[in-house]
C-alpha cells in the first residue's frame, strides 16, 4: 500500500494512476491529521510526502512520526527543496527527497525500496516476537544462565556466578539452547542481541 499526502489533487491522482499500473495499491491524503485519522491496513507500506504541506511541515511530520513509533518508510517530494532540507530528511530516515518534477521511474524505484524496507521490519519485529515468546518459556535461572553464556562465561564461571554445581550448569545451559531453538552459541548470541539481554546483569532470583 501507497499512502499519499499531497494537498494538490492532481499531484495525488497522478501519483495513484502510476502506482497502480505496477500492481500496488495508493490512498491519498490532503493533510497530515487526515493521514493520521484514517484506519490504515497492516501491510507492507510506505508514504509519499509532501515537504510543504497546510498546518505542519512534510519535515515536521517526519519527527512527529518518528516520535509516536510509527514505523513507516518516507518518501519527500518537492518543489521547493533544498540541499539542508534534503539532509535533514535523509539523516531521519527517509528513503528518497525527489524534486518535482521527477521520472516516474524515479518513484517507482523509491516505493520499491521503501516497500522492501518495510517488509524487512515487519519480518524482523515477527522474528522477534517468536523469540521473545521462546525466552519466557525459560525459568529464572535458565534466563540467568543465557545472560552468562552469551557474555562468554564458560561453564565453570557461570557455575561460581550461579552458586550451582557444574553439573548444573551444563544442564541448565543445555535447556537454553533447546528450548530457544539455538544450533550453537553464535546462534544464541545473536538472539541474545535481539532481545536485547546481552551484557545486562542476569535476572536476579
Amino acid at each position: 500500500m501507497v499512502f499519499v499526502i499531497d494537498d494538490d489533487p492532481l499531484v495525488r491522482r497522478a501519483i495513484k494512476r502510476l502506482v497502480e499500473s505496477v500492481g500496488l495499491q495508493a490512498e491519498l491524503f490532503r493533510s497530515a491529521p487526515e493521514f493520521l485519522q484514517a484506519k490504515r491496513p497492516n501491510v507492507p507500506s510506505c508514504l509519499v510526502l509532501d515537504i510543504r504541506l497546510p498546518g505542519i511541515s512534510g519535515l515536521d511530520f517526519q519527527r512527529e512520526l518518528a516520535e509516536s513509533d510509527t514505523p513507516i518508510p518516507l518518501i519527500f517530494i518537492t518543489a521547493h527543496g533544498d540541499i539542508p532540507m534534503t539532509v535533514r530528511a535523509m539523516k531521519a530516515g527517509a528513503v528518497e527527497f525527489l524534486t518535482k518534477p521527477f521520472r516516474d521511474q524515479d518513484l517507482l524505484d523509491a516505493v520499491s525500496r521503501a516497500l522492501q524496507r518495510d517488509r524487512k521490519r515487519r519480518a524482523d519485529a515477527r522474528d522477534t516476537l517468536d523469540l521473545t515468546v521462546r525466552f519466557r518459556t525459560l525459568s529464572l535461572r535458565e534466563k540467568q544462565t543465557m545472560a552468562l553464556v552469551t557474555d562468554g562465561l564458560l561453564n565453570k564461571q557461570i557455575a561460581g556466578k550461579m552458586g550451582i554445581s557444574l553439573e548444573t550448569a551444563k544442564i541448565h545451559r543445555g535447556k537454553v539452547m533447546r528450548k530457544m531453538g539455538a544450533k550453537s552459541l553464535a546462534d544464541l548470541v545473536i538472539m541474545a542481541d535481539a532481545l536485547r539481554i546481552r551484557g545486562k546483569p542476569p535476572p536476579e532470583t
